[in-house]
């Protein structure tokens, strides 16, 4: 618990958290079988373009919950329970980055969707970068939100705090997680929903997901070429040497730096966030927006 407590900076990278389910969130619940799997996801409107939100690490569609209720009656919307996260169901097929991906796409496919402006949220930002890679022609552009494309740590890092999930008493070791990184959130429900949500996953996809996350294939330096906002919160990984490196692989990037908030950023200030991703597709002309 110690070790895990310890690498709170780096953990704070790869979490990506959410709330239990929402009622009005599942009345638009759909399927689709993917890698013999069932994958949910919530669709809202209609329309061949989408802004897709992808969660991270040990969550699931509903964190998102609040960005949803403000983006639904603007656009079409889809938002994703990846494969063995929230009600989706866990794939035989190992899980990686390209399975998650085209877990996204699949899911698009699914509800017709050609084109899609990415969100990712932590660890959903590589499987979005990943998603860009595989299937660039559908990939409008990307935010990322408080995540990387960077490694976390080195390896010897990484494989110390990943004994800590494989252990029998892997759930200590979130809950020491929990404990470092909910201080800075304001609001006291938010804290309990991320709770309960992480400490329901499963173990085998608790540490599946991680070790994809040190797959070293998906960090290389090809050049994103889509329109990309990035918005981060405070965290001693994001130097102004990890912003130069944003602007070298994303020429076409708005990183914007905001102070007070957790690693979840959207949940803290949703109106701020549902603010600056309106802005972002109005100044891009994605999705229909148009500047005000």
């Amino acid at each position: 618990m110690r070790i895990v407590t310890s690498f709170a900076c780096l953990v704070v990278l790869v979490l990506a958290l959410c709330s239990t389910p929402n009622a009005s969130a599942q009345e638009s619940m759909k399927s689709v079988k993917f890698e013999g799997a069932r994958v949910n996801y919530v669709d809202y409107g209609k329309g061949s373009e989408a802004l897709v939100f992808i969660h991270g690490w040990s969550c699931n569609h509903t964190f998102w919950k609040e960005n949803l209720t403000a983006f639904k009656d603007r656009t079409r919307l889809l938002a994703i329970d990846l494969p063995g996260h929230g009600t989706s169901e866990i794939p035989s097929a190992k899980l990686t980055m390209d399975l998650f991906a085209k877990a996204v796409n699949a899911v698009m496919v699914d509800a017709g969707v050609k084109k899609a402006v990415l969100v990712g949220h932590s660890m959903g930002t590589p499987v979005a970068r990943q998603f860009y890679r595989l299937f660039p022609d559908t990939t409008l552009a990307i935010v990322m939100v408080d995540g990387s494309v960077k490694p976390f740590g080195d390896k010897q890092t990484m494989e110390q705090l990943m004994g800590a999930f494989r252990s029998p008493n892997y759930k200590q070791a979130m809950e020491g997680m929990l404990g470092s990184m909910t201080g800075p959130i304001k609001r006291p429900e938010v804290v309990a929903q991320i709770k309960t949500s992480m400490m329901a996953t499963p173990q085998p996809v608790i540490v599946g997901a991680m070790e994809a996350m040190l797959d070293d294939s998906i960090w290389k330096d090809d050049k994103i070429k889509v329109p990309v906002l990035a918005l981060m919160a405070p965290n001693p990984f994001w130097t102004e040497d990890y912003y130069t490196y944003l602007r070298t692989i994303a020429p076409d990037i708005e990183i914007q730096k905001w102070d007070g908030v957790s690693h979840f950023l959207m949940m803290d200030e949703p109106q701020k966030f549902n603010d600056a991703v309106s802005s972002f597709l109005a100044g891009k002309k994605l999705l229909g927006y148009k500047s005000k």
